[in-house]
């Protein structure tokens, strides 16, 4: 059986010297968090009896994890993202403002600064010979009257799984557009049928993913940023129905409404309407923006995120 220290005066007074409780000056919420973290670690180690061994390959994990820069990676795959969706699912429920398209996580690969169409947008550059992607929609409010010049804001892997930026190889911007919608609230786009990928198989994460015995993979998915002054800014994603990992996301981001058909349309004078030679994918998504007058909800929260604060 482990000992029992938690309950000592040795170990409160040292809790509260580590966050700094016993210190004037620094930030009170920090203080607060890093103690309640630091409580919770030291009565893990009790309850479970975390041997040295134990502690300090969890320590170097941890070295590895930031030194592979997956810390953003690892953290929808242990839930983390989902939770602060199912609070904020629940804040809105709370406060009235539930309803329209659902939230799912943003994920680590948004990169700011899109370019702009009005309309239809072609994502891809040409370089990669996969399906053609015909995307259309609908953005709409809460009783289903057109939203114009709402801001789509879409970005997704290419045929390897990789993004553009992250990924040098591929053109600046290569599947990541913005699009602002018509009289109609509808926009289109052109791309190509993205592919689900995993976690990089040599990384910490996926490393603790198998100690878990889980995989680390995702689905073709495609993701959203919806806006427009006036409405609840949206987050989201859609996953394309018939993925083998459709609903087994080691993201946690499948909702059952963002998952979205991707219908093959082999009708040569289909195809030829849109100037394609080829047989194509159709995938449509509809939005639904909910009213608010508060300024905070109108605007993607705050985080690091590439290129953002650098362009327009």
């Amino acid at each position: 059986m482990s000992v029992k220290t938690m309950h000592t005066q040795e170990v409160t007074t040292l809790l509260e010297k580590v966050a700094g409780l016993n210190q004037a000056g620094g930030n009170e919420r920090v203080k607060t968090i890093v103690h309640r973290l630091m409580h919770d670690v030291f009565q893990l180690i009790e309850d479970l009896d975390i041997t040295p061994e134990e502690f300090w390959s969890a320590v170097y994990y941890l070295n590895d994890l930031g030194k592979n820069g997956e810390a953003a990676l690892l953290a929808p795959g242990l839930g983390m993202d989902r939770y602060l969706d199912i609070r904020q699912d629940a804040e809105d429920e709370q406060a009235g403002l539930a309803g329209g398209t659902p939230r799912t996580i943003e994920g680590p690969l948004y990169v700011a600064g899109a370019p702009l169409s009005d309309g239809f947008a072609r994502m891809d550059d040409g370089s990669q010979a996969g399906e053609t992607m015909i995307l259309t929609g609908q953005v709409t409010d809460q009783h289903g009257q057109p939203l114009a010049d709402a801001i789509v804001d879409l970005w997704h892997a290419d045929l390897k799984g990789a993004y553009s930026y992250f990924d040098p190889s591929q053109s600046e911007y290569n599947l990541r557009r913005r699009i602002k919608t018509d009289a109609q609230g509808r926009y289109s786009a052109q791309s190509i049928i993205p592919s689900g990928y995993g976690c990089p198989p040599e990384g910490a994460t996926q490393a603790l993913l198998n100690q878990l015995g889980r995989h680390g993979r995702r689905p073709a998915h495609i993701h959203f940023f919806v806006s427009k002054p006036g409405y609840k800014h949206l987050t989201t994603q859609i996953n394309l129905a018939g993925d083998q990992y459709t609903y087994d996301d080691f993201a946690f981001a499948t909702r059952e409404e963002l998952v979205v058909d991707a219908v093959r349309v082999e009708d040569p004078a289909a195809a030829e309407q849109l100037g394609l030679s080829q047989p194509f994918t159709r995938v449509e998504f509809n939005i639904r923006l909910l009213a608010t007058d508060q300024p905070e909800l109108q605007v993607r929260h705050e985080r690091k995120r590439a290129l953002e604060g650098e362009t327009a």
